[in-house]
């Protein structure tokens, strides 16, 4: 016991959140570049719904119209946008899950994974925002502007800040309670995995076992994450393409059945691979700077079970 305290008290230090804050960061921006074409897909189904009704068909009408190029459109926004997303996702949640950890010490563990996710995600959204409004635009509007070093300057000068910042709140819609959940449920399913189909403490295991235990984590946070987030993000594609002008009308424009069940397939053929892929990357960036990988067990920190 005392040797795992000692361990946690020499993670929170400002050379493990920034370690944290680099690991998300390059994990985030990478990952989310390699499924730009799922992701201009989703988007233009969620945009012209009438015109892309099935996945299948919304890639074959694109590469028709548009050629291949089409379906990489966005990149840059992606990777410097989720980029400082993940960077603050990750970093700030470390290190508000030590802040809350010894201020809230009494507090059943799922509160302090939700407030620390919470928390590290209203400064997350701030920093994705701007790259965000520009993405959804290029993927779906491809008279708009090639990318992003264009797509700034023309969005500004149209409808100057407030153009970056308009789906800040349906995006804190979006990524709030996915993050809660997906932080909360990895955190959960790291110490199930260990507790009950590994059988071993995390630190007998091998680097590789626990990067295993990563991955079948962060799939069970990414599907679970997907469900949650949809309807918000059906939202802020339609805000940010002009398709609605406020949050009511874009909930009245798309129908409540639609915001839950639009573009959820590939949205989950999304999520779950990209997020798992992030806390693969994430992991193995700590694992290579001598840090462990992520989630509690809740045997280890002597805490019991159901709590």
């Amino acid at each position: 016991m005392g040797s795992v305290e000692g361990r946690i008290c020499e993670e929170l230090t400002p050379r493990y959140y920034g370690l944290c804050a680099i690991g998300g960061m390059l994990s985030a921006g990478t990952t989310h570049v390699a499924i730009t074409p799922l992701d201009v897909l989703k988007v233009n189904m969620q945009v012209f719904p009438i015109k892309y009704n099935t996945i299948s068909s919304c890639f074959t009408t694109l590469l028709r119209e548009q050629g291949p190029s089409a379906l990489w459109r966005g990149w840059a926004g992606k990777f410097f946008g989720y980029g400082a997303q993940g960077g603050c996702r990750f970093g700030l949640y470390e290190y508000f899950k030590g802040l809350y950890s010894q201020t809230l010490a009494d507090q059943n563990r799922s509160l302090i994974f939700f407030m620390s996710s919470a928390s590290a995600e209203v400064f997350a959204n701030i920093a994705l925002c701007p790259f965000e409004a520009i993405k959804v635009r290029v993927q779906a509007q491809p008279q708009f502007a090639k990318g992003l070093f264009d797509g700034v300057p023309k969005l500004y000068a149209s409808e100057g800040m407030q153009g970056f910042y308009r789906g800040l709140i349906p995006l804190w819609g979006r990524n709030l309670p996915f993050s809660m959940v997906m932080f909360s449920t990895f955190e959960h399913s790291v110490s199930f995995l260990y507790c009950n189909v590994v059988k071993r403490r995390k630190e007998d295991c091998s680097k590789a076992q626990q990067l295993g235990v990563t991955c079948l984590a962060g799939y069970a946070a990414g599907s679970v994450g997907s469900f949650i987030s949809n309807p918000a993000d059906n939202i802020v594609a339609s805000l940010y393409n002009r398709k609605a002008d406020n949050l009511m009308m874009a909930i009245r424009k798309i129908g409540l059945v639609n915001l839950f069940t639009r573009s959820l397939p590939i949205r989950i053929m999304l999520v779950g691979p990209s997020i798992t892929l992030q806390w693969l990357f994430y992991d193995t960036i700590k694992v290579l700077a001598g840090l462990p990988t992520s989630g509690e067990v809740a045997t280890d920190l002597g805490e019991g079970k159901g709590s």
